[in-house]
């Protein structure tokens, strides 16, 4: 199949086959979605046809939403057979008060008992001391779970996207459904299953949730070393499995797309993300003077902060490169009040420092080569989408796209926990679907207005200190 790929990424996607699991998908069963509330729809949907398994992973589960607890119930309900799996964020889902993330799963929990099962991750950046230092939701800015994936059965759809309203409604991501795909379903599965290892799990108490750490050999913020071990042998037996596997001739004609997943989780010195990324901007390179077009990469992030090693990658390339990044109004922080309604402004600052080393790094001048910014911004909506899409040129559709968790920035990088997947075609209906969805988010764009922007001095000193976690 690598040959049937475009000469710009030929060469990339063998490579690639050979350090990452790979799993071939016919284009028929990819879905691009566009719009929160077809994402929100299609999660329902995938639920309500769920009857073995049902596996969720989100930074939490917003304490409101009924409909979607409702859903889920009626699922377990009505297939007596069925089991619920939810991977969610630690610290994120035990903020404490009334309205508590973890609290609105205890109906399942407590009717379901043995067939709801519920691991929160905790970021082992946040030593025991400062636990019981750091307040909460500040806590969560030593690193959380981060992966979102929403499957069940045979069928799994990846976003960037959380359950909460704001998702389903007015808060732009992407969302890319996988239909029909057992190989793949599974990889995801077992990967969350994966994670449980070395997570809490929640059980119901008539007191309330209750958090339990199964693993008597290891604490809960020393697991960096089991998690390094794990991840590393869960990827390696994927990637033997992807390598060995003969497709039958049917199958091979069938499939047009390939998918590789990453994950990035620098904590546990697991930086697939990065290493894939460097591997493709160094294979652009080397084909530079072998191809007759021009590469264009388009890349986007709700949160732009790109790491310092993935700021070097574009500035040292010829690649052109066209991104988008959540205005200040767009940010899902903003109006927020105490020191969390400096985040804009912080992202505001990390933009000007961006563009000032992309001027400084005297980037060709050709348009075809050049870095842009431009900001997005809806009326009341807010910008959460990342990823990058990959064209031969500026006049013709994607051939990969890079989706998933991922933000791109330094906090995704050496903090949270990222799945996300690169995805290869032939098709030309799926490359025609990745350019809609590129239109589609550069509606809502206009040309970068940050250099207008003040920055106080308080929130410079802010960034100071906590820009890794931005």
């Amino acid at each position: 199949m690598t040959r049937n790929f475009d000469p710009t990424i030929r060469e990339f996607v063998s490579c690639l086959a050979q350090k990452q699991p790979s799993f071939k998908v016919a284009s028929k069963d990819v879905h691009v979605l566009s719009q929160p509330s077809d994402f929100y729809a299609n999660l329902l949907n995938i639920i309500r046809r769920a009857r073995r398994r049902i596996f969720l992973s989100s930074l939490y589960i917003g304490f409101s939403e009924t409909e979607l607890i409702n859903a889920l119930d009626d699922a377990l309900r009505t297939n007596p057979g069925l089991h619920l799996y939810l991977n969610l964020d630690y610290n994120r889902s035990t903020r404490p008060g009334p309205s508590s993330p973890i609290l609105s799963l205890l109906p399942l929990l407590r009717n379901y008992e043995h067939r709801v099962h519920i691991s929160l991750f905790r970021s082992p950046k946040l030593s025991a001391a400062m636990t019981n230092i750091v307040p909460p939701r500040f806590n969560e800015g030593w690193g959380t779970w981060h992966a979102k994936i929403y499957g069940s059965d045979d069928e799994v759809m990846i976003s960037g996207a959380n359950l909460n309203k704001a998702y389903f409604s007015n808060r732009q991501d992407r969302y890319i459904h996988f239909s029909a795909q057992p190989a793949l379903a599974d990889y995801c599965f077992s990967f969350l299953q994966a994670i449980s290892g070395f997570s809490y799990r929640v059980l119901a108490t008539p007191d309330g949730p209750a958090l339990h750490w199964d693993d008597t050999s290891v604490l809960p913020w020393q697991i960096q070393s089991k998690a390094e071990r794990v991840l590393s042998q869960f990827q390696m037996k994927h990637l033997l499995s992807s390598v060995s596997s003969t497709s039958s001739e049917e199958q091979t004609n069938s499939s047009d797309v390939v998918i590789f997943p990453v994950i990035q989780a620098g904590q546990f010195n697991i930086r697939e993300e990065e290493h894939t990324l460097s591997m493709l901007f160094d294979h652009l390179a080397s084909r530079e003077d072998r191809l007759n077009q021009e590469p264009i990469m388009n890349l986007t992030s709700g949160y732009f902060g790109l790491s310092k090693e993935y700021q070097d990658l574009i500035l040292k390339s010829n690649v052109g490169c066209s991104i988008i990044a959540a205005s200040p109004k767009a940010n899902g922080f903003y109006g927020s009040g105490g020191l969390s309604g400096l985040i804009p402004e912080g992202y505001t600052l990390l933009e000007k420092r961006f563009m000032s080393a992309v001027r400084a790094a005297r980037r060709p001048c050709s348009s075809n080569h050049n870095v842009s910014l431009k900001e997005w911004e809806r009326d009341g909506w807010t910008y959460h989408a990342k990823g990058i899409w990959l064209s031969p040129s500026v006049d013709s559709p994607p051939v990969l796209t890079l989706f998933g968790s991922t933000n791109l920035n330094s906090r995704s990088t050496n903090l949270d926990t990222e799945l996300s997947f690169v995805m290869a075609t032939t098709s030309d209906e799926l490359r025609q679907k990745l350019q809609e969805e590129i239109k589609g988010l550069h509606r809502w764009a206009v040309p970068w207005r940050g250099g207008e922007r003040k920055v106080r001095w308080r929130t410079k000193a802010i960034v100071a200190l906590v820009g890794g976690m931005l």
